[in-house]
């Protein structure tokens, strides 16, 4: 079987996270392909058995060319197996109790896009992402400073103001189960 995976990433943990389900798909026996949409157009989507879609989230909106992708080929993923999946801060919100804004992150990344593109997944996984304030302009960086001693506390820093909220055990369990699902 022949696999996708098309991202679009504001920091890199979606690239990375594209890499690792990637590596298990391989594994699984998937001839995989990797496109940054950020870097490479894609013309057509036919030979692929599925699809996995990633994207970023800032400001409560997928990466541009990660939304230009689902609008374009929305028709043509109708006989394809596919998948979805977003780099999100839902690990920060799960340990510090905000239960509500896992649910609103949900609601806002994944069913609100399904909703809007009348996608019919057969996965879909929200994964953390990585918030490298050295990457973010002023605005942005002074709109998450006050994230910066809870992310500290929680555990997610690995370098100077960068915190990466990643679970490589849940992405690649994710990948996994999501190889199971493409070859029924």
């Amino acid at each position: 079987m022949k696999a996708l995976i098309a991202y679009g990433t504001r920091y890199g943990a979606t690239a990375g996270t594209s890499e690792e389900i990637a590596k298990v798909l391989r594994e699984e026996g998937f001839d995989t392909k990797i496109v940054n949409l950020k870097g490479e157009k894609i013309k057509g989507i036919s030979e692929y058995d599925l699809i996995i879609v990633g994207s970023g989230m800032g400001n409560c909106r997928w990466a541009g060319e990660t939304e230009d992708f689902l609008k374009n080929f929305r028709k043509e993923f109708e006989g394809k197996k596919l998948a979805l999946f977003v780099s999100t801060m839902i690990p920060f919100f799960e340990r510090e109790g905000k239960l509500d804004d896992v649910a609103k992150t949900r609601k806002i990344a994944l069913e609100d896009k399904v909703a809007k593109y009348g996608l019919k997944p057969i996965a879909a996984g929200l994964f953390g992402g990585v918030i490298d304030y050295n990457k973010m302009n002023f605005i942005a960086r002074k709109g998450m400073e006050f994230f910066k001693p809870q992310l500290e506390k929680d555990g997610f820093k690995v370098a100077p103001d960068v915190y990466d909220l990643r679970n490589w055990d849940e992405i690649r369990n994710w990948a996994k189960e999501l190889s199971r699902k493409a070859k029924q």
